[in-house]
């Protein structure tokens, strides 16, 4: 039955199309009769009828599917009874799900008897289903996107991959045998990783599929016909799966197969056992192809054993440091991408010209190169899902993202269409006039967007890739092309700075001495010849000559660079004397040198730090890792409180496998290390008050300490069970106490502070733990507190967390190193000497169970508020505050040449301390408001407010032990002596010692 003359309406049809339309109907016509012919012949319905039957909206749609697409239209011509098929399943409106396509499949290839039927089955299957996927994406039912027909021609190549495989496995078996079992005993399967698009699940309509081939362990197969190396037989199915697919028959091919990605390229093997590739990725693997391997999945096959080799590669792909040197190699890799197509002349090509397809990828994956190893979410071979996680780890604004992800779209969407035209890999726009306007017929949706003609559609495509280059020279761009910096004297600026050739030439030892001492005389340096002698010592040193090239071409290359913000220093001088032990430190970690040449503005706060600290620059030296923090200044200068340290350490630690302990504490270590650079850099930038430096000093080693307690308890019970409580239970949570002391506990640390710690439990005095390996409940407790020390101090490469000090626990060094709450309580009662005491007045919970805190503060109350004779009280505090100031104090010289030691001296901090500590103890009994707080501030605050202590008395005693502290994080930062010139604090000294007589020694001078 002939279709209707108006059969395809032309209702959304641009008139300049209407005649191709009328002649691909005409076509269609004709293979309609030819169609209805056959079918009479073999008596059954013929396709027409269903043509006829076709709902108006499906006519609108096959008209727009017919003029755009000569794939679609030549693919009807052949099988006309497909559009009934693909309509009664709803393959015109949604994607059938991966059980159905494996079904379907599967079901038709148990009927091809040899190669030639399983590859026509293959190729007939994968053209159906494009048929679908085609008129979906360019009808767009159910508001389909650019990413679910990437999606869906994903699935339907791992669904050819893996039905293909399979039948090949089963065909060959009786005459190849299978794989020998793993030593395991599993079974063996050829793993099939799919990479780059394929990988990620976002092909576009055409697309190669690049694949690498791998197997898990050597040996021979068995059962077959003849015996085959592991490697040979795998080879062999490779080549059969290859063919499957990538053949060219009278069914055309499935998909084009690209192998070019495996080690060694075409020159390697076909596949590579687990031991091959993890050697070969680990010795030889090159920049380009962590590159690839970002995309890498398992797609056929052994999914499971893939995901196991890709697990053991993932130390290659993703570095644990911040690896700035991927954003030298992406560069590298796009001038070549750029200079073959000013050499092909192909710029407008939209996935590898300016502003294509290939920038946005390069932008997003550079970040998963550089990040993905710390910032584990984006471990993903997504581009869409990385993408959509930047904003959240402040590594892209949100603002970009909602540029680039629609930008990149159109031009997926553009290249999916250009793709449909002919089921064609081509990214090239066309030249003829007809192709132009079907293009943007294929890109105009009603209700979304319409172009209504070519000059539209390029108009958008121009303004896209315009952003979309604006973006990628943001994150891609060679800092020296971007610096502000001329290059050379011609270009000198008004404020004569110095040229970046100038610096290299000086770096190079190009220069005379006489020219190297005007170059640094005019940049600022007081001693030319130290500075310019320091130079030459690095350059000539041995460590910079064994450099390899890479690494020689990064240090050559960043210092230009950090020699003119040296030389932007306000003490230029300095700033080189503590800098140039940090290149050092890092010549043999490369990656280190990259992030300091590609962020300029990291380089600067790393002077502006180095120049006001030399503490902060040996802290930097030693863990260069802390780089990684000058990349964000809002966090770099704005310390987290509690609530943000717990939150973001928690995160850290989620990225971490439970049972790698090793990996947690290095984790551990770093966050430690990296929120007390924060601290610092806030400190000398005056934007924290004493009182907060101390705060945030202090909420650090709590957060610290309670994830040490936790990893300690999971780690003993994991060996030995769970303990018992008192009361016979067996609690998962620890019921343990970590008691903060001293400065700890007084919420006072200062940098470099240790930590005064006393360990207590409440578990039952007998019974043992639940596990396999039982121990008595006091040797676990006591193993407790000795792994929470070695987590604490242990020394690695990034250093120790803390040091820890324990002699204030009950009976000090000849005590237990874990006390029970109650032992605790009664040696308190009984036994505890008036220093003792003192010392409780600073102790607080830091961490573990919040029940047994409360008990503990029940204790200190009870200990403190107990009422005392206060002359014995007087006279053993002034005892114990004299033999510290002998033992500790300035010496007879320093005291005569005018020094004051800020902590231990006479008038000093300590004294204030004493001085709080003795009226807790002599006066809490009736004035319970003081055992409050353990911090000397609110303390002295408290004896205001309660009329123990005058205003202006408690107002220079605040201000004295203020400056004093200030003074002393200061020096800390200056890495300078902790004796200061006396005059400059005498005031304050004589206010401390006229108050320290009054109350402890009324009658004598201390």
């Amino acid at each position: 039955m002939a279709l209707p003359d108006s059969f395809l309406p032309t209702t959304d049809i641009p008139d300049s199309l209407h005649d191709t339309l009328r002649r691909v109907e005409q076509r269609l016509r004709e293979a309609l009769t030819q169609a209805d012919n056959l079918a009479e012949h073999r008596q059954v319905e013929p396709p027409s009828e269903f043509w006829l039957a076709l709902s108006a909206a499906h006519r609108e749609q096959l008209a727009r599917v017919l003029v755009v697409s000569e794939f679609a239209a030549e693919t009807l011509m052949r099988f006309p009874d497909w559009l009934a098929i693909l309509d009664q399943d709803g393959e015109l409106d949604s994607a059938p799900d991966d059980e159905t396509m494996r079904q379907m499949l599967g079901e038709a290839l148990e009927r091809a008897e040899d190669e030639a039927q399983m590859h026509a089955t293959v190729r007939r299957f994968r053209r159906a289903r494009m048929l679908g996927i085609v008129w979906r994406d360019l009808t767009r039912p159910n508001d389909l996107t650019m990413w679910d027909t990437a999606a869906n021609v994903s699935r339907l190549a791992e669904v050819c991959l893996d039905g293909a495989l399979g039948w090949l496995e089963t065909h060959f078996a009786p005459r190849w045998g299978r794989p020998a079992p793993r030593a395991d005993g599993s079974e063996q399967r050829l793993i099939v990783l799919g990479m780059g698009k394929l990988g990620a699940g976002e092909l576009n309509l055409s697309s190669d599929i690049d694949l690498i081939f791998a197997f898990p362990e050597k040996g021979t197969t068995q059962g077959g016909k003849r015996e085959y190396d592991h490697q040979e037989y795998f080879t062999r199915l490779g080549q059969k799966l290859i063919a499957a697919l990538d053949a060219a028959t009278a069914d055309g091919f499935a998909f084009r197969v690209d192998m070019r990605l495996r080690p060694l390229g075409d020159g390697g093997p076909l596949v590579g056992s687990f031991n091959m590739l993890a050697s070969y990725y680990q010795d030889q693997g090159r920049e380009w192809e962590r590159y690839a391997m970002l995309k890498a999945r398992p797609v056929a096959g052994d999914l499971e054993a893939g995901r196991e080799l890709l697990a053991s590669l993932r130390p290659f792909v993703y570095r644990k440091y911040l690896d700035f040197g991927a954003i030298e190699s992406l560069r590298e890799m796009k001038a070549l991408i750029n200079r073959e197509v000013r050499r092909k002349g192909i710029a407008g090509n939209i996935k590898l010209g300016p502003g294509g397809i290939r920038e946005v990828e390069f932008v997003i994956q550079a970040f998963q190169l550089i990040r993905g190893g710390r910032d584990t979410e984006l471990q993903v071979t997504s581009l869409k899902t990385a993408m959509q996680r930047l904003p959240a780890l402040d590594l892209l604004p949100q603002t970009v993202i909602d540029e680039l992800e629609p930008d990149y779209v159109f031009l997926r969407d553009l290249e999916h269409a250009l793709q449909a035209m002919d089921d064609r890999q081509t990214q090239t726009l066309p030249d003829d006039d007809i192709d132009r306007e079907r293009l943007a017929l294929a890109m105009s949706r009603p209700g979304h967007q319409w172009f209504d003609d070519w000059p539209a559609l390029m108009a958008t495509l121009e303004e896209v890739r315009e952003r979309i280059r604006r973006h990628f020279d943001a994150v891609i761009a060679d800092p020296e092309e971007t610096t502000d910096a001329p290059e050379s004297t011609d270009e000198a600026t008004e404020d004569d700075e110095i040229p970046l050739d100038e610096w290299r030439a000086l770096w190079r030892g190009e220069l005379t001495e006489e020219e190297d001492r005007e170059l640094l005389d005019n940049a600022g340096f007081d001693d030319p010849d130290v500075a310019a002698r320091r130079l030459r010592t690095l350059r000539q040193s041995r460590a910079v000559q064994s450099m390899q090239r890479i690494g020689f071409e990064r240090l050559d290359a960043l210092m230009p660079l950090l020699l003119t913000a040296v030389g932007d220093s306000e003490a230029p001088d300095t700033v080189l004397e503590r800098v140039l032990p940090l290149v050092e430190g890092v010549l043999r970690r490369t990656a280190y040198l990259a992030l300091l040449r590609e962020n300029p503005e990291a380089l600067d706060h790393l002077m502006t730090l180095c120049a006001a600290s030399p503490w902060i620059a040996d802290l930097i030296a030693r863990h260069p890792i802390l780089l990684d923090e000058l990349l964000t200044p809002a966090t770099l200068y704005t310390p987290a409180d509690k609530a943000r340290l717990a939150d973001e350490l928690r995160q850290s630690m989620a990225r971490i496998p439970e049972e790698d302990e090793e990996a947690q504490l290095e984790a551990l270590r770093i966050f430690k290390h990296a929120q007390v650079l924060h601290v610092a850099a806030s400190d000398i930038a005056g934007a924290r008050a004493l009182m907060k430096v101390s705060d945030y000093l202090t909420y650090i080693a709590e957060v610290v300490l309670e994830q040490v307690l936790v990893m300690a308890w999971r780690h003993l019970t994991r060996k030995h069970g769970l303990p018992v409580a008192k009361d016979g239970s067996r609690p998962t949570e620890p019921n343990f106490l970590i008691v903060g002391y001293g400065k700890l506990g007084g919420i006072e640390l200062g940098y470099g502070s240790d930590l005064d710690l006393v360990f207590l439990h409440d578990g039952a005095l007998q019974g043992s733990t639940d596990g396999k390996r039982a121990i008595d409940n006091a040797v676990f407790f006591t193993r407790l507190g000795q792994r929470i020390i070695h987590l604490l101090t242990a020394v690695t490469p990034s250093g120790a967390l803390y040091e820890v000090d324990m002699r204030l626990r009950p009976s000090g060094n000849s005590g237990l190193l874990v006390a029970s709450l109650d032992a605790f309580a009664d040696y308190q009662r009984r036994e505890a000497w008036t220093w003792e005491h003192q010392a409780l007045v600073r102790a607080r919970v830091v961490a573990g169970n919040p029940r047994l805190g409360e008990r503990f503060e029940e204790i200190r109350r009870e200990t403190l508020g107990r009422a005392r004779d206060v002359e014995t009280l007087r006279g053993e505090v002034v005892k114990m505050r004299h033999k510290m100031r002998e033992h500790l104090g300035s010496s007879q010289s320093d005291r005569e040449e005018g020094l004051f030691d800020l902590k231990q001296d006479a008038g000093g901090m300590v004294d204030i301390e004493f001085l709080c500590q003795y009226a807790v103890l002599a006066m809490s009994a009736e004035t319970p408001a003081l055992m409050e707080y353990s911090d000397n501030m609110r303390i002295l605050e408290t004896l205001e407010s309660s009329g123990r202590l005058e205003a202006e008395d408690a107002g220079r005693l605040r201000e004295a032990y203020l400056t004093y502290r200030h003074v002393s994080h200061r020096n800390a930062l200056a890495k300078a002596n902790a004796r200061v010139n006396e005059a400059d604090y005498h005031d304050l000294r004589d206010a401390v010692i006229a108050l320290w007589q009054r109350w402890l020694e009324p009658e004598g001078i201390g």
